[in-house]
């Protein structure tokens, strides 16, 4: 049996890692490990490791990595926290393969600790680029610290190889979360509804926005123009609450204040699968999320991408971008909103999707000859390539 030890640090990736859990599990010859950290395992989040469980997903190891606090020094030291807590559960559980995904910092620590064990790590979404935010630099980080890599397109994938990364170690897997939406049964919008505390408007925004954090010093006022938008706009919106990133406090602390004075809107911690329920009925997205340039496309729903954290990505064609002030994003949100903007959105499918991101990455998990050459890594210089 080969063990793949997979790394989930909140809802931010568990969702997105849903169809490759649950196709490893099936698939004779390997065995899941899932080791739990960062967010899921903090009240303030949601405890979210509760849900994990309630998917009936076993063999958990919860690693401790999250300090209470949302400053630089508190995000460092979590940083170090967790290469800590990941040495020590690599030591008792070493997995011959860690699979992990995207840029959060609980993610990067993880990925480090499995250096000095020689453990070859697989990573999906590299190859992106988010400049308003640190996750930039980790992503990359991670990279370097791969021995697989599961790009979401061809673009990706080029950068990868821009990076020095040995062709062979790079599979074009599509987008892993895009399988769920195809596999899964989307709750009806009764659901949704059941869940919220208020009544949930016909017409309502969506709104996930999280801190820009190589502009942390600015989150405060960069919340209060998005929020004085949205008031502007006459539409209410439902709000998840952001990650566990720098000055994320402050955003959540004037969230709450909106939700107080206008009642009609209101906020949630995390909305698990029924996200993608608010995806289906929202009249549009609004805010910084990863989620408005990957999973929005395949719901044809309109999003309005709020300054920096994005730039870098590729964009489909429902993404309108904007500056972090109020009038630039009633603009863009008038814009999504017209006419016209309806007839030509989300033009074709969605560009993230490559056809089964699940099997393409466990089928690689189980058959990648373990051992030197996968470990030892080659750095290809761009004029090698032919």
């Amino acid at each position: 049996m080969r063990t793949i030890g997979v790394v989930t640090v909140g809802r931010s990736d568990f969702g997105l890692y849903r169809s490759v859990l649950r196709e490893i599990l099936v698939t004779p010859g390997l065995r899941l490990r899932i080791f739990v950290t960062g967010m899921h395992l903090s009240p303030e989040f949601g405890l979210t490791v509760d849900q994990i469980r309630e998917e009936g997903f076993k063999n958990l190891e919860l690693v401790e990595s999250l300090l209470s606090s949302d400053t630089p020094t508190g995000i460092a030291k979590s940083m170090g926290l967790g290469t800590l807590g990941f040495a020590d559960a690599f030591g008792r559980s070493k997995p011959d393969i860690l699979l992990v995904l995207g840029d959060r910092f609980e993610m990067h620590a993880a990925v480090l600790a499995a250096l000095p064990f020689k453990i070859p790590v697989a990573h999906i979404h590299g190859g992106e680029v988010t400049e308003g935010a640190i996750d930039d630099a980790l992503r990359h980080s991670i990279t370097k610290l791969s021995h697989l890599h599961f790009p979401a397109t061809a673009g990706y994938a080029r950068r990868l190889r821009q990076m020095g990364e040995e062709s062979w170690r790079i599979v074009v897997s599509g987008a892993p979360s895009l399988d769920n939406l195809l596999a899964l049964q989307i709750p009806p919008r009764s659901e949704l509804v059941a869940k919220m505390v208020r009544p949930l408007p016909n017409k309502f925004f969506l709104v996930t926005y999280h801190p820009v954090t190589l502009e942390f010093e600015r989150a405060g006022w960069q919340i209060k123009e998005l929020l004085a938008a949205i008031k502007a706009s006459g539409v209410p919106a439902l709000f998840t609450m952001p990650n566990a990133d720098t000055n994320g406090r402050v955003i959540r602390s004037e969230i709450e204040k909106f939700v107080t004075i206008h009642p009609e809107s209101q906020w949630v911690e995390n909305l698990g699968v029924l996200y993608f329920t608010a995806m289906a009925h929202a009249e549009a997205m609004l805010g910084n999320s990863s989620s408005g340039l990957i999973e929005a496309a395949s719901f044809q729903l309109p999003v309005v991408n709020v300054g920096t954290r994005q730039d870098g990505r590729e964009r489909p064609s429902n993404v309108v971008d904007c500056d972090n002030n109020r009038a630039d994003i009633l603009k863009a949100v008038k814009r999504v909103l017209s006419k016209k903007f309806q007839l030509v959105r989300c033009v074709g499918r969605n560009p993230q999707y490559a056809g089964g991101a699940a099997k393409i990455i466990t089928r690689t998990l189980k058959n990648i000859p373990l051992g030197d050459r996968l470990i030892r890594k080659k750095f290809i210089d761009l004029k090698s390539r032919k």
